[in-house]
């Protein structure tokens, strides 16, 4: 066989069929895509004007006009931009996926540069119309001298009219013939929303109009924001300007806690805010927004290529001329650009929270029980995040005063840096059910945290890989030291307290408990109970994720330490061997235990129950004696 070589032949009436249902994944992106034409329209002109390329009154009011008809079942899109002549029609429209924009831009770019604030760039848009019509006409006069005004029609196949207009104004209309189909997008209410969702802040002045009802000389408000705040200098912005584009972007009544100003011109093109809301509750953090656009036009809603999942916690808009879009522009090429964008975003939350924490402490103290969910969650998505914000964490502490990891340490003694040595930090996960651990800690002017969001488990958890020696635990977890009362002086009957300890274990009969005899700084505690930190955490996960049974099943060994200072406990050392009070002793032993276990955990139903007719025994007999 001879070798040839030659051009693949694409046919129109295939690609048509393939434009209209799968070019763009929402049908109402045509009004996104048409509404951009016009106003990229008119961007041509007045880049044109300002070149003296084109001849225009300075006063001139430039708009993009949508107006509906629902008797003739018919949308047009009006603009007085640039228009076409019958060539340009012929190379624009007739032309599949030839970008008008890019030719503009190439043609004009010693001129006006490369940054022309052109929207299109795959000649594709258009295109969208034949998605909900059956019929497309486009009426278009340049803004050249002498040009006539001309007509194209088509009814989405391969065949098209391209003839004279009446046209008499510069600029073009574009109307589409709806299909059955498609008759929804007829209501304004329908339009109206489609058009704020989409074209809020493009910078040319867009009115919504009936037809039928239109009033000549009604003054009518644009639909849209041509100066989106994002797009104005950080220094030239009120607070009070910040809060109220907030409210009106996300409808939230709240005022956020702070915000990011973001406006980058290098290596990429960026403008944008990130806002910081109030949380009502932790669990709410999975509601944040963030708006992506690409030269004012809205492309999506958090996507993820661009926006670090943990800043989806956030809400807020980001503005990228520079994002790498596919013709439909609903979702993101992965490049390098969208890398660096990412990481850039990350970089400027880091700096503004180090900043914040660094010039304005006491109202970032104030910010931290609503941020610290966001926080703590960017910490274990991103490790970069975290090397970056690690000094700035802060705990409150038992004292209701906020301590980073290093003053706490300071406070406590200094840190071990000796490698084989264990940081400690102690934490309260329950302020009123470990009320009298935190007592305790007070009393001796030891120092604790408090930890007592769902997240603080894994966020402990992911600290104590990265932290040389940093150990967490829980303040009913492991006895510290400094709350140990010294024996010194008194002479210890091992042999008795051993006895005391195996009739304490007879007489409440509990798996895997340990008891031990402490003498405690404190004489108003009978007894603590304590359960390793590590198998506390798996206790807690498999509780989390496997329901209650699955708790059961991991429950760890605990400790009962009975504290020898406390003249409960010395009263049942008294009884422990005498046969007459054996029913004394076992109550005691058993309402001991129960009072240890609600100062830790709380008691579940049927402790409960007993512990009630416990209580109840107890009052009969001291009423009896």
């Amino acid at each position: 066989m001879n070798k040839e070589s030659g051009s693949i032949s694409i046919h129109a009436e295939n690609i048509f069929p393939i434009i209209k249902k799968w070019l763009y994944s929402d049908k109402d992106i045509f009004v996104r895509e048409l509404i951009s034409n016009g106003t990229d329209a008119i961007s041509k002109l007045k880049r044109l004007s300002s070149i003296g390329e084109a001849q225009i009154p300075d006063d001139e009011k430039y708009e993009v006009k949508v107006s509906f008809n629902k008797d003739e079942k018919t949308i047009k899109f009006i603009d007085n931009g640039i228009g076409m002549t019958a060539e340009e029609v012929k190379k624009y429209i007739n032309q599949v996926a030839f970008s008008g924009a890019e030719e503009f831009i190439a043609k004009y770019k010693d001129k006006i540069g490369e940054e022309a604030d052109i929207i299109g760039h795959f000649g594709l848009g258009f295109y969208s119309a034949f998605m909900v019509s059956k019929k497309v006409e486009i009426d278009t006069l340049s803004y050249q001298p002498g040009a006539e005004a001309v007509k194209w029609a088509s009814e989405g196949g391969t065949e098209y009219e391209l003839a004279s207009s009446d046209r008499t104004s510069r600029g073009t209309a574009i109307t589409l013939y709806m299909d059955d189909e498609s008759e929804e997008f007829l209501d304004e209410y329908k339009l109206r929303g489609i058009i704020e969702k989409h074209c809020s802040f493009l910078p040319v002045e867009i009115y919504l109009e009936d037809e039928k009802f239109k009033k000549e000389g009604e003054e009518k408000k644009p639909l849209n924001d041509t100066k989106p705040l994002w797009l104005k200098n950080p220094k030239d912005c009120t607070d009070e300007e910040y809060k109220e584009f907030y409210k009106k972007v996300f409808n939230d009544f709240n005022d956020p806690l702070f915000w990011i100003h973001l406006s980058v011109d290098y290596p990429f093109n960026l403008k944008g805010i990130l806002y910081f809301p109030k949380l009502r509750h932790e669990y709410e953090m999975s509601e944040g927004q963030i708006k992506l656009y690409n030269n004012q036009v809205f492309v999506a809603d958090n996507i993820k290529e661009i926006i670090p999942e943990f800043l989806m916690l956030l809400k807020g808009t980001i503005d990228c001329a520079d994002l790498p879009l596919n013709v439909s522009r609903s979702f993101l090429q992965r490049d390098s650009n969208v890398i660096k964008l990412s990481k850039h975003i990350t970089k400027k939350v880091a700096d503004k929270l180090t900043e914040l924490f660094e010039k304005e402490r006491e109202k970032y103290e104030g910010f931290w029980k609503d941020i610290s969910p966001f926080i703590k969650y960017g910490s274990i998505k991103d490790k970069n995040f975290y090397d970056k914000i690690k000094d700035i964490l802060i705990y409150k502490s038992i004292d209701g005063n906020y301590l980073t990891l290093n003053e706490y340490f300071e406070k406590s003694g200094g840190k071990k840096e000796d490698e084989k040595a264990e940081n400690k930090v102690f934490y309260a996960s329950d302020e009123k059910q470990q009320h009298q651990y935190i007592k305790m800690f007070k009393d001796q002017g030891l120092e604790a945290v408090v930890l007592d969001m769902a997240i603080d488990n894994h966020f402990i958890s992911y600290i104590e890989m990265y932290e040389m020696n940093v150990k967490f635990f829980r303040i009913d977890s492991d006895l510290a030291e400094s709350l140990k009362g010294d024996d010194e002086g008194e002479k210890e009957d091992k042999a008795k307290e051993e006895k005391l300890i195996e009739a304490v274990k007879k007489a409440l009969n509990i798996e895997k408990l340990e008891i031990k005899l402490e003498r405690l700084k404190t004489d108003g505690t009978q007894a603590v109970l304590l359960m390793p930190e590590h198998e506390r955490r798996l206790q807690e996960m498999s509780s989390m994720f496997g329901g209650e049974d699955m708790s059961k099943m991991f429950k760890g060994e605990e400790t009962l330490i009975l504290n020898k200072s406390n003249s409960l406990i010395k009263a049942l050392e008294a009884l422990e061997g005498r046969d007459d009070k054996s029913d004394d002793f076992n109550l005691i032993c058993s309402h001991v235990y129960d009072l240890a276990l609600m100062g830790s955990r709380g008691l579940d139903a049927d402790k409960l129950e007993g512990f009630l007719k416990r209580s109840g025994m107890i009052l009969e007999r001291l009423a009896n004696n």
